[in-house]
């Protein structure tokens, strides 16, 4: 592809396709393939495309709208990883979700392509797993429109081409989508704050401190780990299990970017002692303590995609 006219430039819409495609389908692999169906159109395209009518990036985020919305009719609307409603009783286990039930994790790397500090702090804060999750709440119109218009900061006139639609739709899809965003919006903290919390978290839970856990997280703080339906939820009870599991009484942590947040790396020793990857581990902030801990079980052969190292 490289060497063919045109592909340099539809390769470096592989970012912003990425952001867009994993906002609007919220998994993994459906993203991948999503973005791959993308620039397969597109350079098959490229002849059609015309600069005098729309940008590149305008013309390829049209192909990629078009792909996420024949993926989301084949699928059912994933669910937060955060959402504890539907996992039965605490400390219960529960029958495992089908895959594409929850959000999946993603490294904020392979996201966000703004190079305006400004602007990669609008990325960055909605590829969240909280953000990522209210968007499967939206229509794909209102998703599309919310995503074009207020976070990729593209015109009205230019989301209307992408989404095939009017700006006057477009306008009215947006209010809606941003009224329910209002509805379910959530507060960050710093990155100092965050960096503080999480490093305070992984010395207490290699060490087994209860008190250390206790002091950074919240009272009402849950913790889930999807594909299974369980969760716990209080600061004490959640702390007790972390620092009593035989499971994870010589399990490591290394800090790594989840979601554009500062997140983890869970290793656990094999039979013979080597600490390999275990889990991702993603965290959300409520009222500057760790408001819910997400362990995504069976993620480990994903840790290279994150920066995280094979073994410890």
């Amino acid at each position: 592809m490289t060497s063919t006219p045109g592909a340099t430039e539809l390769e470096a819409l592989r970012i912003p396709l990425t952001g867009y495609c994993y906002r609007m389908l919220g998994g993994s692999s459906e993203t991948e393939d999503a973005v791959q169906e993308t620039l397969l159109r597109a350079f098959r395209e490229i002849g059609t495309f015309d600069p005098a009518r729309a940008r590149l990036t305008t013309w390829a985020h049209r192909i990629a709208h078009n792909v996420c919305v024949d993926l989301l009719r084949a699928t059912s609307r994933r669910a937060s990883p955060m959402d504890i409603d539907d996992l039965g009783e605490p400390g219960v286990f529960g029958e495992p979700m089908a895959p594409g039930a929850w959000v999946e994790p993603m490294p904020g790397s392979h996201l966000i392509a703004a190079t305006d500090p400004a602007q990669r702090v609008i990325e960055r804060e909605s590829i969240r797993l909280a953000f990522v999750a209210v968007l499967q709440l939206l229509t794909p119109p209102q998703r599309g429109a919310l995503i074009l218009r207020d976070v990729l900061a593209f015109s009205a006139a230019e989301t209307a081409e992408i989404l095939g639609s009017s700006t006057a739709a477009v306008n009215s899809a947006l209010q809606r989508a941003r009224a329910t965003l209002a509805e379910h919006r959530t507060t960050a903290v710093s990155d100092a704050t965050a960096l503080d919390l999480a490093e305070r978290y992984l010395r207490a839970f290699e060490t087994h401190d209860l008190d250390g856990l206790v002091a950074v997280l919240h009272t009402d703080v849950t913790t889930s780990m999807p594909p299974l339906r369980w969760w716990m939820r209080g600061s004490a009870t959640v702390a007790a299990l972390v620092a009593a599991s035989d499971a994870c009484a010589a399990d490591r942590l290394l800090v790594t970017d989840v979601n554009g947040q500062i997140g983890f790396g869970q290793y656990r020793p094999d039979d013979t002692g080597v600490l390999k990857p275990f889990a991702l581990v993603g965290l959300e902030f409520r009222d500057e303590r760790i408001g819910h801990t997400t362990t995504f079980l069976g993620t480990g052969e994903r840790f290279a995609e994150f920066g995280l190292p094979p073994r410890l």
